[in-house]
């Protein structure tokens, strides 16, 4: 029997990349998955291909989460996926400034507006749609940027940080109202998405340059989707009925430390 048989499953941003990748996967595993995206056209296509239900969703909307919990009242598994840099918009080519010291406010307020608010609305929704059951498995992709800082994208690596850390508070409340609603976040680095085709290009230095940006991963190369997506369906899965409030780091081994030998 499919690992999620039977389980009704929502994933925000699906409608590319880590979220697409994950939404197929528990689709392939049984589930009855909801893919939601801002991007309806790009959302409803990858919809139709994989099998999954399409809804229309700024995670940063209250209204908007209000219609998604008036039209899914019962939920088996939520993934808070969809997320921003920082750096998708530019101002004559250039990108925004993310730094602590020149920063505006306008834009640190957008970042944590899409991936903290929106991932705190989220779980907000999820445990109340898994309570009747008592039950769930809401999975929060934070980031290894969540766990170490980023100089030059401070919104970015704060928004990440704050969602591993409320991963830890929905966990211990669920807990502590005696419902078996598991929370859990995943880290990962690298991965090898579309974001990365602007700065990757497709010319004859493409090689090189993915072998610059992985240079300090012990493993020396991107992750795959495909890669978080099976972490992702094994904590949505009744495997993992006693993991929660636990962070999964999926880097290359990064955090692990150095490959290098120390200074003799």
């Amino acid at each position: 029997m499919p690992r999620l048989h039977s389980k009704t499953a929502l994933v925000t941003g699906g409608a590319r990349g880590i979220g697409a990748t994950i939404a197929r996967a528990f689709c392939d595993q049984g589930a009855k998955v909801i893919l939601t995206d801002k991007d309806v056209d790009l959302g409803r296509k990858t919809a139709k291909e994989i099998g999954a239900e399409f809804a229309k969703l700024d995670v940063s909307s209250e209204m908007g989460w209000e219609a998604i919990e008036a039209q899914f009242p019962v939920l088996d598994v939520l993934v808070n996926n969809a997320g921003i840099t920082g750096f998708e918009g530019s101002i004559d080519g250039q990108p925004p400034a993310h730094d602590p010291e020149n920063a505006t406010l306008s834009d640190w307020r957008a970042v944590h507006a899409t991936n903290s608010d929106g991932t705190f609305l989220g779980c907000r929704y999820a445990i109340r749609a898994m309570r009747p059951a008592k039950a769930g498995s809401i999975i929060n992709i934070s980031s290894r940027s969540g766990i170490i800082g980023v100089p030059m994208a401070a919104a970015y690596a704060a928004s990440k940080a704050a969602i591993r850390n409320h991963t830890k508070s929905v966990a211990l409340y669920c807990a502590s109202q005696g419902l078996d609603i598991r929370c859990n976040s995943i880290h990962p680095a690298a991965i090898m998405t579309p974001m990365w085709e602007p700065l990757l290009g497709e010319g004859a230095d493409r090689a090189k340059r993915e072998a610059e940006i992985v240079a300090d991963t012990p493993m020396r190369r991107f992750g795959e989707a495909s890669e978080v997506a099976a972490l992702a369906v094994m904590l949505a899965s009744d495997e993992a009925t006693y993991m929660t409030g636990a962070e999964l780091n999926i880097d290359g081994g990064i955090l692990a430390g150095s490959v290098a030998l120390p200074d003799e």
